[in-house]
């Protein structure tokens, strides 16, 4: 039985989301889920060019929620070559999300194999066919991502989909994104909807070169890593200058246990003591009206 129900939010492209009353925020932006899924993940990743080139492709969706990125992801995927296979590692806290998800039929704009293969995972936790082998991992995915590493699993797309930094900064700190970059593998990249500087710095801390996706419904252009920094749109003279904020300054959680609002206070005390430039000073430089 489905317990904590959502209640499904249109988005502006037809698709619907969910709110979540505990971090207060939808899953995805009012610009629309599938569009936040193609423009934001699947298109900064290459999937497309993944496609022509690979027998396999090995996915992990951190902070998998209704299923969209994966759906989409697969969806690309098969339409392109129905044969490749594809390796999913998913992560997820709630169960009942991608369950009601399937439930509401939230997902049915997709074709008939990718719902039912989306709809196992979130029923059986795993699947395994011909061509796609998956794991939906619940829990704290700071703790479940150990699972991951400890199978030397490198992902050639990495979609970085947690709650924002300010409700849910446990999955955007320096140590968190340092184990999921060893997930990454050496060809692969990592896309976020997140462009915050802090998370921006985290990412670099961990080794990744950065660049920005484009915006989608919003001004906030999203950010893709990899390791060596080829295919990457640069970032704006006006992004790199906020990483050069207090801003900047990342979430840290040195035990992988604190709570939300113990990370938050801890770096609120290192922007206090920092002499970076207060970024309401970068704010007025780029958005004076």
């Amino acid at each position: 039985m489905i317990e904590n129900k959502f209640t499904p939010k249109i988005t502006d492209d037809g698709s619907y989301t969910f709110f979540s009353e505990e971090f207060d925020e939808l899953f995805h932006s009012h610009s629309g889920a599938k569009q936040e899924a193609q423009y934001k993940f699947i298109v900064p990743c290459q999937i497309k060019q993944k496609t022509t080139i690979k027998d396999t492709i090995k996915i992990l969706d951190l902070c998998y929620g209704l299923g969209y990125n994966t759906a989409a992801c697969l969806e690309t995927i098969w339409s392109i070559n129905p044969k490749i296979k594809i390796e999913l590692f998913a992560l997820e806290n709630d169960i009942n999300v991608p369950l009601q998800a399937i439930e509401s039929n939230l997902l049915d704009d997709f074709s008939d194999g990718v719902i039912h293969n989306l709809n196992s995972l979130a029923n059986h936790h795993t699947i395994e066919t011909k061509i796609f082998k998956g794991q939906l991992l619940l829990g704290d995915a700071r703790q479940t991502i150990e699972t991951i590493i400890n199978q030397n699993f490198q992902a050639d797309a990495i979609f970085l989909d947690p709650f924002s930094p300010p409700k849910c900064p446990q999955l955007w700190t320096v140590e968190f994104l340092n184990l999921v970059s060893q997930c990454l593998g050496k060809e692969g990249y990592l896309a976020t909807y997140s462009c915050a500087a802090s998370v921006r710095t985290a990412l670099q801390l961990a080794g990744l070169k950065i660049g920005a996706t484009r915006s989608v419904g919003r001004r906030s252009p999203g950010t893709v890593a990899n390791w060596n920094g080829k295919n990457l749109p640069p970032l704006s003279q006006q992004e790199r200058e906020h990483l050069q904020t207090r801003a900047a300054i990342p979430y840290r959680d040195p035990t992988l246990t604190d709570t939300a609002e113990s990370i938050k206070q801890s770096r609120q005390q290192e922007q206090n003591k920092s002499s970076l430039e207060p970024s309401s000073h970068w704010k007025k430089r780029w958005f004076r009206h």
